[in-house]
């Protein structure tokens, strides 16, 4: 490559070279800028660096000067700082929906944007007490295609599995196709965050319902050229309250439950119901809290899992299936 060819790649190795190799606690001298250029076949003074970090600064770079006899420039402030990359790294870390795989990519995709030394910190590993990674790789750009249908307003045609223990397998777990591996027809509406886990809720035409399924259980998703239906079920439709009622209580009667509770509950309460529980006072030491809760297993073993101090108090047919419940269990383990 001709000299003036390498001289107009100059101003882009000394900005590769500042956001690769400095930060606050280290910085590139004079000697070492000058023998990096020459490193790339690039011939410089030092004058023509000054001028160079001027230049880089006016494009808007941070640049700094540690003066001294060993100074030289670094990087000031970036787009994250250190900090708040980690925090990025600790969420794609512990989040159970991204895959080994990918939490690696992106990751990696997050260094790129410190210093090396910097990005050593950011190989972190968050372990989370009983919390597995997805298995399905084609989880993320699943996200991708159900915000585009949602955004264009089509419908979507899709495969739903379950996962199911198989002894014979070397996984020892097999993905089990409902529907005997035959196409749902969704028009997609909203997706929902919920316990590590995406859902997309949607407008079932054929059973003229909302429904609700998991992200990552959703397999071969293509947007269909037909228009999206169930603007009358979504009129006025309050997501929130739907997240309460139904995500991590599974399927059930929607039915209006008074629990008694310790005063010790009122925040974990509020905290699971939010503003649509009623507190009324009960003892000196128990409040009642009245919430709308899809009745279900799940629904009991939440209860259950608060140790006593929360129990069912009505109506007579929930109390009476949480003790069934009950017996059904300690039946089982007799």
């Amino acid at each position: 490559m001709a000299k003036q060819a390498r001289q107009k790649l100059k101003l882009l190795y000394l900005q590769k070279l500042l956001l690769e190799q400095t930060d606050e606690q280290n910085w590139v001298t004079m000697e070492s800028i000058l023998t990096y250029l020459e490193q790339h076949g690039i011939k410089a003074e030092r004058k023509s660096i000054y001028d160079d970090m001027q230049t880089l600064q006016s494009y808007g770079m941070d640049i700094r000067q540690h003066r001294g006899k060993n100074g030289g420039y670094y990087i000031g402030s970036r787009t994250f700082e250190t900090a708040e990359l980690k925090l990025l790294v600790d969420a794609i870390q512990s989040s159970r929906f991204i895959t080994h795989r990918k939490s690696r990519e992106l990751i990696r995709k997050l260094e790129s944007l410190t210093s090396r030394r910097q990005a050593a910190a950011l190989q972190r590993q968050v372990y989370v007490a009983g919390r597995s990674k997805t298995l399905n790789e084609s989880s993320y750009s699943n996200i991708d295609t159900l915000h585009q249908a949602i955004s264009e307003e089509k419908q979507i045609v899709f495969r739903y599995f379950e996962w199911k223990l198989d002894l014979d397998s070397h996984q020892h777990i097999v993905k089990s196709y409902r529907r005997g591996g035959g196409s749902y027809q969704i028009s997609p509406w909203a997706l929902i965050w919920d316990d590590e886990n995406y859902y997309l809720v949607g407008f079932d035409a054929a059973a003229q319902l909302v429904k609700h399924y998991r992200v990552d259980k959703m397999e071969s998703i293509e947007i269909a050229e037909l228009p999206r239906e169930g603007a009358e079920a979504f009129e006025g439709f309050d997501l929130a309250a739907y997240t309460k009622k139904f995500f991590g209580m599974f399927h059930g009667d929607e039915q209006r439950v008074r629990l008694r509770c310790e005063n010790r509950f009122v925040g974990v309460m509020h905290d699971r119901f939010g503003d649509d529980v009623s507190f009324f006072p009960c003892d000196e030491g128990h409040f009642y809290a009245n919430i709308n809760v899809t009745v279900s297993p799940q629904f009991f073993g939440w209860v259950f899992g608060l140790g006593g101090s929360v129990q069912i108090d009505g109506p007579q047919n929930v109390v009476e299936e949480s003790q069934n419940l009950l017996k059904k269990f300690f039946n089982r383990g007799l």
